[in-house]
């Protein structure tokens, strides 16, 4: 039975005659190269962080803070990383988390298409930002098989919410995940000091340039008028969100509905009372807010107060031991961000791919030197807290 720990060796037998992989397999010399790689206006808006960036380096740092116990003579050279999601079974618990200029990141401008051809190659389903720099349904045919999870900035105005909630269904979509902390950005010192932020220079904004509710708001296209039409995204993008929309989300689709950004047990329990399917704890990797807690010190209690529900998780995730902590501590799926846009940066969709099956790699080999066998051996261990 092939595992997902096998990369390494193909890795091994590939250095033997000379060739050495592409694109690192560790994040510290993944960040290194595409800094290099990266325009400086998407590299800073790409590692920037709200504030000095503290929550952000916290997010990081704080699966330091967590250890697992190894257990001896086990079998595990058979090994089952397969979670049921969304009324899917899934080959494994990695999902690449949203963001909003994954477009920007691959060197020909279409980074989002290159994401979704890399989950096609590895099966890590994609969640796919509201700010893309190809229309959704573009990005859901590269998926091939991969299911894909559609990222929701409700906007303003209500009728352009459920279209772009409506096109997401028809391009066969599994999820709708709605960003509940990002209806205004927090302070970003690196962009705010570079007077860039990519929106407001037109990019990124296919789905709305695309869309027949957010065209009727124009009195010229985009192509023809684009600062009008950056004006008028400007003038729509971010409502504010209350539990009293709840009901009004609830109603806009039939997909599994998960709220992105719960971090305290009280609102993952009345999220779940509201009717959201899943609970996607994050806090946004430190990008929105400064001086909170590390999202990894958050999950038990959300998981705890969640029941039956599944929680997704993101924020500080960068390799597979990473992911494999955040499992143990009650996580159903697992988001990476960062590593797989750098993995676009070096490689379009074969360096993500890459960077995702090293991902993949670690975790399943953690778990078999570790003596779990399955996700529920992993969760039945759990992490403890180092001091």
């Amino acid at each position: 039975m092939a595992h997902y720990g096998d990369y390494q060796n193909e890795l091994y037998m590939a250095g033997l005659n000379g060739v050495l992989p592409k694109v690192p397999v560790d994040f510290a010399t993944l960040e290194h190269r595409a800094a290099a790689a990266l325009p400086a206006s998407v590299l800073n808006y790409v590692q920037g962080g709200c504030g000095d960036e503290f929550t952000q380096r916290s997010n990081a740092e704080g699966f330091h803070r967590w250890g697992l116990t190894p257990r001896m003579m086990v079998d595990t050279s058979t090994r089952d990383l397969s979670i049921d999601l969304f009324g899917l079974t899934l080959p494994h618990p990695l999902f690449m988390a949203p963001i909003g200029v994954a477009g920007l990141c691959a060197q020909d401008g279409h980074g989002d298409l290159a994401a979704a051809r890399a989950a096609a190659a590895t099966g890590v389903p994609l969640t796919v930002s509201t700010l893309t720099n190809d229309p959704l349904e573009d990005v859901a045919r590269a998926l091939g098989e991969t299911p894909g999870f559609f990222q929701l900035y409700t906007p303003k105005d209500r009728d352009l919410t459920e279209s772009l909630v409506r096109r997401a269904e028809a391009a066969g979509y599994k999820a709708i995940v709605v960003t509940l902390d990002t209806w205004l950005t927090g302070w970003r010192p690196r962009d705010l000091n570079s007077g860039n932020f990519p929106q407001l220079r037109g990019h990124v904004l296919s789905n709305y340039f695309s869309d027949p509710v957010f065209l009727r708001m124009l009195e010229k296209p985009p192509h023809e008028d684009l600062p009008a039409a950056v004006r008028q995204w400007m003038a729509t993008f971010g409502k504010v969100l209350t539990w009293d929309d709840m009901t009004w989300l609830r109603s806009l689709t039939k997909l599994p509905l998960v709220l992105k950004g719960i971090c305290h047990p009280d609102d993952a329990r009345r999220a779940i009372d509201g009717g959201a399917d899943a609970i996607y704890c994050s806090n946004h990797g430190g990008r929105q807010a400064n001086g909170g807690i590390a999202a990894i010190d958050h999950l038990r209690g959300v998981v705890a107060a969640s029941g039956d529900t599944p929680v997704l998780f993101d924020s500080g995730v960068r390799s597979g031991s990473d992911v494999v902590k955040a499992l143990a501590l009650g996580a159903r799926a697992v988001g990476v961000g960062r590593p797989y846009l750098y993995g676009l940066a070096l490689g379009g969709a074969d360096g993500a791919a890459h960077v995702l099956r090293s991902i993949l790699a670690e975790a399943d080999l953690l778990m078999a030197v570790n003596g779990y066998p399955t996700l529920a051996d992993v969760r039945a261990a759990g992490a403890e807290r180092l001091t």
